[in-house]
């Protein structure tokens, strides 16, 4: 067995940024006579309070050992086969730590998510946003014997550091990601939206057209991931994202929502909750900007819009027509399964990782 040390931010098994990409992968990696130890900066705890408001003292004691850890897989990546970083080593400053590890296990493949260096910082530790380091990916990027991206722009930006790049979209397992919806018109229609607190504020984009929507139509809402979450004018059902129950909650959905703002930082998103949407075969209306052009084919698996009134006319066909529903669930379940789904993707990635420890 070789053995790959998995150096990531958050705990397993809890973020889709990293549930929904690599670490789907493990038992298949284990399978294929690669040993996979995982080591998170944050703990489950830390990771409970992060982005809540306040817990300072107990945050920064939270930090402080995250450090520790680091410091204690310093002294342990030599014995190690490879490395697989994801995001950062540590978050705050120069790649300090960025550098020792790449001096003292050369053998690295960089998993970079999102363009996380101009995303905008969560509300709960916003003055803690100029110490982040955002030199830290591109100084990843250029030691790393290989970089995985997950959209053609995060890939082209990936290459002006290295030449060794693949494009790798979050990906879903479509062995318990199953369609259930009976595209019915017999009871009131779900409209559904998932993600996290800091993105949740883009689904109030929709808030006009979605209350024109109401008034002539008799639908409810679901807000899942942000349990917080309320429209100013219009009531909506909100809860928090549970990991055991979170496919059927997505599966209550009828059709799905996925809001962007058109900025730049938006073009390394991979398009990840309209493919959880579309692997249960659920039509999806997003904004057309980024990778989703490459996730949803317009008026085929979905729709595409921009404006308030593109968005009012996407969402009302769907409510109308239930057999437009059924098959643009059909060909979004068969768009997942044959691109975005793990058994497509796995020897990708298998690849590249025995490639970088060979």
């Amino acid at each position: 067995m070789k053995k790959v040390i998995v150096i990531c931010p958050h705990p397993e098994d809890i973020v889709p940024g990293q549930r929904l990409k690599y670490e789907q992968y493990f038992d298949y990696f284990r399978a294929n006579g690669i040993e996979i130890t995982v080591s998170s900066f944050m703990t489950r705890r830390f990771q409970d309070i992060v982005y809540k408001k306040g817990h300072y003292l107990e945050k920064t004691f939270w930090t402080l050992f995250g450090y520790g850890k680091r410091i204690f897989d310093l002294f342990r990546l030599p014995f190690y086969d490879g490395v697989y970083i994801f995001l950062w080593v540590t978050p705050f400053g120069l790649p300090v730590f960025e550098f020792f590890y790449t001096l003292v296990n050369r053998r690295i493949v960089y998993d970079i998510d999102d363009l996380v260096f101009l995303a905008p910082a969560s509300k709960s530790n916003a003055f803690i946003a100029p110490l982040k380091g955002k030199t830290k990916m591109s100084y990843l990027m250029t030691k790393a014997k290989h970089v995985i991206t997950c959209t053609p722009f995060l890939d082209n930006y990936a290459r002006r550091f290295t030449s060794h790049t693949t494009d790798i979209s979050s990906t879903i397992n479509t062995e318990t990601y199953l369609p259930v919806n009976a595209y019915s018109n017999e009871s009131p229609l779900v409209i559904g939206w998932s993600g996290s607190h800091s993105t949740s504020k883009y689904l109030k984009l929709l808030e006009a057209p979605l209350r024109k929507l109401k008034a002539k139509y008799n639908f409810s809402i679901l807000v899942i991931g942000d349990a917080s979450f309320q429209f100013n004018n219009l009531a909506s059902e909100a809860i928090a994202w549970n990991r055991e129950s979170e496919i059927k909650d997505l599966q209550k959905i009828d059709i799905g929502l996925y809001p962007l703002p058109d900025e730049e930082w938006v073009l390394g998103k991979s398009g990840l909750k309209a493919l959880q949407y579309m692997a249960l075969g659920i039509p999806t209306v997003a904004t057309a900007v980024g990778a989703n052009f490459r996730v949803i084919e317009d008026g085929v698996s979905g729709f595409l819009v921009k404006t308030e009134d593109e968005w009012y006319t996407a969402i009302e066909k769907l409510i109308i027509d239930n057999d437009l529903r059924k098959r643009m669930g059909s060909k979004s379940r068969e768009h997942v399964e044959k691109n975005y789904s793990i058994h497509a993707n796995r020897d990708t990635y298998l690849s590249i990782l025995k490639h970088a420890i060979a």
